[in-house]
């Protein structure tokens, strides 16, 4: 029973920090296929960076210059320009650049989030971007030796802190292995593995074809958590779906 509690806890902690990522920043304030109540908004910008370790804005501006420069030499993690092994750490020291970027007001980068209307989180602007993290080390140590369960407290641990092994498979899978649905002029591929693991975030060629669907699914088997997560959400009155986006359609030729 207790590896099994083990598992859970790892299990659970790996996808609540995902669903922030995937549902909150992703699909709602990056791209804004999904509209969150303001105070479902409020209490994502006030937890967000405690739970995940990610800052919004960064992770944001981040991503838009992904989009932007989609495996051209300015992509932030771009397995065409980059060892797959090394994308983890590329994509690291990206988000770093950006927050930077972003506190020294470079247009370059304020001009990509001039939209939101939230500054860079309190932490990052201070110098403290560490602290959560100290705070799930203090969570898993508190775990460990209070309850004697170690194993337990590093599985909380670890799981707290997936964010960039899901981005890593992200990123550097869903650009270079995979099938494509559609001609897109980036490398992105849909890699249902990844696709599947990570709440749909891994059909990165149904997701380049449009950004703005908050399904990132297209054919019968691409199962997208993600989208399902929003579904229920929207059922409980907490997001509502953009109207001004419209339903998919294949406007580009599909890949031969």
């Amino acid at each position: 029973m207790y590896l099994l509690a083990c598992l859970g806890v790892l299990i659970f902690t790996f996808y609540l920090t995902l669903f922030y990522i995937t549902v909150f920043y992703h699909r709602a304030l990056t791209h804004r296929a999904i509209i969150l109540s303001p105070g479902l908004k409020k209490f994502v910008l006030l937890t967000g960076n405690w739970l995940t370790g990610i800052e919004p804005k960064s992770w944001i501006c981040m991503h838009r210059r992904h989009h932007l420069f989609a495996d051209k030499p300015l992509d932030p993690h771009s397995p065409k320009h980059h060892p797959i092994p090394l994308i983890i750490w590329v994509q690291l020291k990206s988000y770093e650049k950006t927050t930077l970027m972003l506190g020294q007001n470079h247009r370059d980068y304020t001009r990509i989030v001039r939209d939101l209307d939230f500054p860079v989180h309190y932490l990052n602007r201070a110098g403290l971007w560490f602290i959560p993290h100290l705070l799930h080390l203090a969570i898993a140590t508190v775990i460990a030796v209070k309850f004697n369960a170690t194993l337990f407290g590093i599985c909380y641990w670890l799981g707290m802190n997936s964010h960039p092994v899901q981005g890593w498979l992200v990123n550097a899978f869903g650009h270079s292995k995979g099938y494509r649905n559609f001609n897109t002029p980036d490398s992105s591929t849909n890699n249902l593995p990844v696709g599947y693991l990570v709440m749909g975030e891994g059909f990165q060629n149904n997701h380049h074809q449009d950004s703005r669907q908050a399904n990132f699914s297209v054919k019968w088997w691409e199962f997208d958590a993600g989208f399902l997560i929003c579904k229920i959400l929207e059922s409980m009155g907490l997001l509502k779906f953009n109207p001004r986006v419209k339903s998919r359609t294949n406007r580009t030729s599909l890949a031969a």
